[in-house]
């Protein structure tokens, strides 16, 4: 509900945030590609902030060889290849279930090529009132250049997410890859080209081998390593992009706690993504949306919305220093 309709038995905090034009009732959603409708008997998905579908692309997808998952210490690799139904698919088996939960859908979309992007929101146009905004995944490889992820170079960023913006009347948060030299510079690309948000950040290459059979363990031989192993860079990430933008950041990279997610908001996060953790844990979302009601209290923080950016002067200093 509105903050000025809250009465003097609304005790509890105020957990709405927004992402530009989005409103968000909580700052908790799934990471894409780790959270599906099938997840209904396990989850109450109507106390989430949003629901991320799995990442779209033109055509059918199968995915990468198996095998697909490790487990690592403190987290996880993967190198699932993003499986997808291509669009029609999209729209007729899968939209449906992600609308019935009544809570903002956020479709993510993707491709190997810029052109791709722009034919996934375009077909995917007819659908657009079943859909809340785009999540952008600039992670994937480009076929153009090498295979590099698209989210590399900033120029790519900004003439794609021109040319989504071109394509939709949807809010758009553009997902950023990691490996770059400068994550402001991107960030700031998207926020050139319309985004209306950011989500800080994709997983972080990795790799791991069996001894045994001197093999990759992957199938695809890399992956994407995420989990509580990645929290401290990916938090770092969302500082730096938060410096650099004044669009709101999804923060994104190991949470498992309240306490994680405090720490996201107060480096620059306006609201947060839960991937990995869903995997032990399936009903975790909702509980970490009622742990942080009780952490505001604890914190006496009335508005969740009040603690982005929050962190205090002296903790945020220019990276200007050799570490100590």
């Amino acid at each position: 509900m509105p903050r000025e309709a809250r009465t003097a038995a609304d005790s509890g905090p105020d957990l709405q945030v927004s992402l530009g034009n989005l409103a968000l009732a909580n700052p908790v959603m799934p990471a894409s590609g780790c959270f599906g409708p099938e997840l209904d008997s396990l989850l109450p998905i109507n106390e989430l902030g949003a629901v991320v579908t799995k990442t779209v692309f033109a055509e059918r997808r199968s995915g990468n060889p198996a095998h697909r998952l490790t487990e690592t210490a403190l987290g996880m690799l993967n190198s699932v290849g993003i499986p997808s139904q291509g669009t029609a698919g999209f729209v007729s088996d899968v939209l449906p279930a992600y609308r019935s939960f009544g809570v903002p859908v956020i479709a993510s979309v993707g491709g190997l090529t810029v052109e791709e992007y722009w034919r996934v929101v375009e077909e995917l146009a007819p659908a657009e009132e079943q859909m809340d905004a785009y999540e952008v995944n600039v992670s994937c490889p480009n076929l153009e250049h090498g295979g590099l992820a698209i989210g590399t170079d900033a120029a790519v960023v900004e003439r794609l997410v021109a040319g989504i913006g071109r394509r939709t009347r949807l809010p758009l948060l553009v997902k950023l890859t990691p490996g770059v030299t400068s994550i402001g510079d991107v960030a700031r690309a998207a926020e050139y080209a319309g985004a209306t948000a950011i989500t800080v950040c994709n997983t972080f290459p990795g790799m791991a081998v069996d001894i045994r059979t001197r093999e990759t363990i992957l199938g695809n031989g890399i992956g994407g390593l995420s989990g509580p192993a990645v929290k401290p860079m990916a938090l770092r990430l969302v500082w730096q992009a938060a410096a650099a933008v004044g669009i709101p950041v999804v923060g994104c990279g190991g949470i498992t706690s309240a306490e994680d997610i405090v720490e996201f908001l107060l480096a620059g996060a306006s609201a947060v993504q839960v991937g990995t953790a869903t995997f032990t844990r399936p009903y975790i979302m909702a509980e970490l949306v009622r742990d942080l009601a009780e952490l505001c209290t604890d914190l006496d923080v009335t508005r969740v919305a009040e603690l982005t950016g929050g962190l205090a002067p002296t903790h945020t200093r220019q990276e200007t220093r050799c570490p100590e």
